[in-house]
């Protein structure tokens, strides 16, 4: 029995490689930091992180929880028919085409592929040299589809938690004024692999319980499929650390009511499509008012009389070895005071070896920084301000 789940496991996972989702993340989160480097260099002439950073984002966090969701999944015996997970692939490369990236979050992918499930089943529907997997399906409701979306929204929830405070991408946009403004946007894209449990010819059923959300068959075979997990925010009005800490636990919040609430279909399956409604309806509007929450708020990184805002940090630059974060402010340079950048470089030729701050942090109160300067450091201390939008040639601070 061990020998042949183990065999089973190995041929699921093997077939992870044979996904198209799999290659897809792969090339957006390329196609994102490509896009997001060059916005950057338009805005400042100089790009934050480079352009592999949503590539290293897409795995290691997201495999994490895979795993753990793997066990539970399979440890409980949540199955679903492979027809699910084939319209899950289509409603992902469907949404993808939006180019809007937060329409391929679970709750619109897989909340789309559960309604799409009765569509076919009650109208005998089947997708070209897939027909066997649409022809096991059954005219009825599958409430394990709906407890894997609950998962799924969850694990989005700790994904924006955990790592979408990383590596917020800074820019400038014009206010309702036509000011240029500073803001912070998250365009992240993770993949989740999870094992699931498809009708098959494998795995003989070890309990008489097992598997709780059965399908009607008693053999089954396990698939690693990727899940994709997107998440799109643009902050004005606060730290983009804190707004999207506060997104991610309203999106873990709504994933545990939609986890709870997805058990009653098994016994009710109605609930399972008002389950489902709730999960999109809610995730929209975590989304809608985060934006207007954030919209009405006063612009927060905004040109300032008592120094200039940082608004982004270059990785390993000598700001960010001296730990100046986003949303502090320079007051003084070496001693001067700081009105604008003009003053800020006349301060830094002061001292070319060496740099001294006053700096006045998220919470108004002033530290002092200093470092030594070594020639040919990158782009001189590394800071990005809150100014006028910068032409090519330019330098930032």
């Amino acid at each position: 029995m061990v020998q042949i789940w183990l065999v089973e496991l190995l041929k699921g996972t093997g077939k992870l490689f044979l996904h198209p989702v799999l290659y897809y993340l792969v090339f957006l989160a390329g196609i994102l930091g490509v896009m997001r480097v060059k916005r950057e260099r338009k805005n400042f002439h100089v790009r934050a992180e480079d352009a592999y950073f949503e590539l290293r984002q897409l795995f290691p966090l997201g495999l994490i929880i895979g795993v753990i969701l793997s066990a539970i999944v399979v440890a409980v015996g949540i199955a679903v028919p492979f027809a699910a997970i084939l319209l899950v692939v289509g409603t992902t490369l469907l949404w993808s085409l939006t180019t809007n990236v937060r329409w391929m979050s679970p709750a619109y992918t897989v909340g789309a592929a559960f309604f799409a499930v009765i569509l076919f089943a009650q109208n005998n529907w089947s997708i070209p040299f897939f027909s066997k997997a649409f022809n096991q399906i059954s005219d009825r409701i599958y409430p394990s589809i709906v407890v894997i979306l609950g998962f799924l929204i969850i694990a989005e929830g700790i994904l924006i938690f955990k790592n979408g405070t990383k590596g917020t991408s800074p820019k400038l946009v014009k206010s309702k004024r036509g000011q240029s403004i500073g803001a912070h946007e998250v365009k992240r894209l993770w993949m989740l692999p999870m094992l699931m449990l498809v009708p098959g010819n494998a795995l003989i059923l070890p309990f008489d319980w097992w598997p709780v959300f059965h399908l009607g068959v008693t053999e089954y075979s396990l698939i690693l499929v990727p899940f994709a997990i997107s998440f799109h925010q643009q902050i004005k009005g606060m730290l983009p650390s804190e707004a999207v800490k506060k997104h991610g636990r309203q999106v873990i919040t709504l994933g545990v009511l939609i986890t709870l609430l997805s058990v009653a279909g098994y016994w009710y399956p109605l609930a399972s499509i008002v389950t489902v409604g709730l999960a999109v309806i809610g995730r929209e509007a975590i989304s809608l008012f985060a934006y207007l929450k954030d919209d009405n708020k006063p612009v927060y990184f905004s040109k300032k009389n008592n120094g200039l805002m940082i608004i982004g940090i270059i990785p390993q630059s000598p700001a960010d070895k001296m730990g100046l974060k986003v949303g502090e402010t320079i007051a003084k340079v070496n001693g001067m005071q700081i009105r604008d950048e003009s003053t800020f470089y006349e301060a830094l030729q002061k001292n070319r070896a060496h740099c001294k701050l006053d700096v006045l942090d998220t919470n108004s109160e002033i530290r002092f920084v200093q470092r030594a300067l070594f020639e040919g450091e990158h782009h001189e201390l590394g800071i990005l301000f809150v100014q006028e939008q910068r032409k090519y040639g330019k330098k930032t601070g």
